[in-house]
């Protein structure tokens, strides 16, 4: 049987077994990109940059970063809708820079804060037991100085870096969580990252 399947393979079909698999394979990826597209279009990240990758620099991101999270939970860690957050986010931006420019001189820093609602280019991420692939995402973007060191982010919307007990309840988190149960998740996730580190090398 075995040399019958190799001699029937051997006659040109493996090509053709080949470029079935291939095809399911893209397949595949192809729907699982749309999937990654339509997730980013649902969350809103914060995104922190440090003014250096000196340990000084990297410990005062994390403490604006504390007080950032202080200052507006009580804004994300509520029943809302995406657009709902986003606003807030818009309107909350003053506070945001505030605290934040706050929080840098109170540590004997002079360097600038500035903060910013846009779109920003993430790497893969976890967040607890859920992943967010490569993407593009709306995100609170807070510039300490310059802005070149090692930044930290994470999900304002839905609001997993906001202790919440709606959290789990929101049906963002939900697709969240559906879209990590997907066959070959894991495999499919590094191929999307590669392809990301590919095209934004840089990021």
């Amino acid at each position: 049987m075995n040399m019958k399947l190799f001699h029937w393979i051997g006659k040109g079909n493996l090509a053709m077994i080949l470029g079935l698999v291939l095809a399911l394979l893209l397949s595949g990826l192809a729907d699982f990109g749309q999937a990654c597209q339509q997730l980013e279009g649902e969350v809103l990240r914060l995104h922190i940059l440090a003014n250096s990758d000196s340990p000084a620099d990297q410990t005062l991101k994390l403490e604006v970063r504390d007080r950032i999270l202080r200052e507006t939970q009580s804004l994300f860690g509520k029943e809302q809708s995406l657009e709902e957050a986003k606003a807030a986010a818009e309107e909350a931006l003053p506070l945001i820079q505030r605290v934040a420019q706050e929080e840098v001189w109170a540590h004997g820093v002079q360097e600038p804060v500035s903060a910013q609602l846009c779109v920003t280019r993430f790497t893969t991420r976890q967040y607890g037991d859920l992943y967010l692939p490569a993407g593009e995402y709306q995100a609170v973007r807070v510039t300490i100085g310059e802005g070149l060191g090692h930044n930290w982010w994470c999900v304002m919307y839905p609001p997993l870096c906001v202790p919440s007990s709606l959290t789990q309840e929101l049906s963002e988190t939900q697709d969240i969580q559906k879209f990590n149960q997907q066959p070959l998740f894991r495999p499919k996730l590094a191929i999307v990252e590669v392809l990301e580190g590919l095209l934004h090398p840089n990021v």
